[in-house]
């Protein structure tokens, strides 16, 4: 046999081997859907709350279960400012009907309460008031209190979560305030001397970021070492707190590089996250957003809490773009 031919034939051979590598990741992700779901889900939700002895504090929870009888991995979620654990449950519905459980956190002092006793005229100025450093350093002493109470639930004999849980695949989430609360426990440098990170998460996805006013975009994120998603659009700003279209998308930019990801919806104003519209909204609600979200979250859980080969390929190519519109950004790194 020459040298020729054998060249030529470990060539052709090496080539084949190339294609079919390819034509199999192709069909990999073209096989994933993020936005596929039994069309009978039903999760199941207990509604129920932790108490912090330690504080005299009760936190509300609002936990959704999917219709599994395996150990699930869980998502918490912070409400924004003047929400409260029965918020977002659009989010809770499609992630519960891709084998996740849902844990929805109320925060009291900064949860409905701030504005449902409140004449409608004083509303704005009562929840301004609500977004302070006390209301902040609450929420996020919350969210170790309540892994405490799963991890306790999870292993006690005949309580309906009993076994229920996969507390070594935690996810973190949550909107506007909720956002500032899962950032500070997700990894974001909040004093040089101590840290708020709690290293049962894994993951985070922030609905409306926000760089915090006290130190640079690079001071606060440059540390983060998990993965984190960053939602946000092009007219993402609030009242409360002044928060610009800026601010949040300076905190992509100071990230680390290593499974870290932006979308910024077009016209999407601060409601867009949530379930309805909010006074003074200028915008009409676009549909494909809330698809778009629950796409590239799920997409995102999958990858990072699951370790699916195939999330992680649909979300890394060419996958999001089939979820969004042309005027959508969406960038990794």
């Amino acid at each position: 046999m020459s040298y020729n031919y054998k060249f030529a034939r470990f060539a052709l051979i090496t080539a084949l081997a190339f294609w079919l590598a390819i034509s199999a990741s192709a069909s990999s992700n073209s096989d994933y859907d993020p936005l596929d779901i039994p069309a009978d889900h039903e999760p199941e939700i207990i509604d129920t709350a932790v108490h912090d002895r330690a504080r005299s504090r009760d936190i509300p929870l609002r936990i959704y279960l999917p219709a599994s009888d395996s150990a699930a991995p869980v998502l918490l979620f912070s409400h924004g400012l003047g929400g409260s654990c029965k918020n977002n449950a659009y989010l809770a519905n499609h992630w519960t009907a891709r084998g996740y459980a849902a844990v929805f956190v109320q925060h009291p002092g900064s949860d409905n309460s701030v504005w449902k006793s409140v004449e409608p005229r004083q509303r704005l100025a009562a929840m301004q008031k609500a977004a302070n450093g006390r209301n902040w350093l609450l929420r996020v002493r919350d969210i170790p209190v309540v892994i405490d109470r799963l991890e306790e639930w999870n292993a006690q004999t005949e309580h309906p979560l009993q076994n229920k849980l996969d507390l070594t695949r935690i996810g973190m989430s949550g909107h506007s305030f909720g956002a500032q609360t899962t950032q500070a426990v997700s990894g974001q440098t909040t004093h040089p001397r101590f840290s708020f990170t709690e290293p049962r998460i894994k993951a985070a996805v922030m609905f409306s970021p926000n760089c915090p006013k006290n130190l640079t975009p690079e001071q606060a994120f440059s540390r983060v070492k998990i993965p984190w998603m960053l939602m946000t659009g092009t007219k993402d700003t609030s009242v409360i707190g002044n928060a610009t279209v800026e601010s949040r998308l300076s905190v992509f930019g100071a990230l680390p590089p290593g499974s870290k990801y932006e979308l910024v919806l077009h016209d999407a104003e601060h409601s867009a996250f949530g379930d309805r519209a909010l006074p003074g909204d200028t915008e009409p609600r676009n549909p494909n957003h809330h698809r778009a979200i629950v796409a590239l979250t799920t997409a995102f859980w999958d990858a990072h809490l699951k370790n699916d080969t195939s999330a992680r390929n649909w979300l890394n190519g060419p996958g999001p773009r089939t979820v969004l519109e042309p005027k959508d950004r969406w960038q990794t790194k």
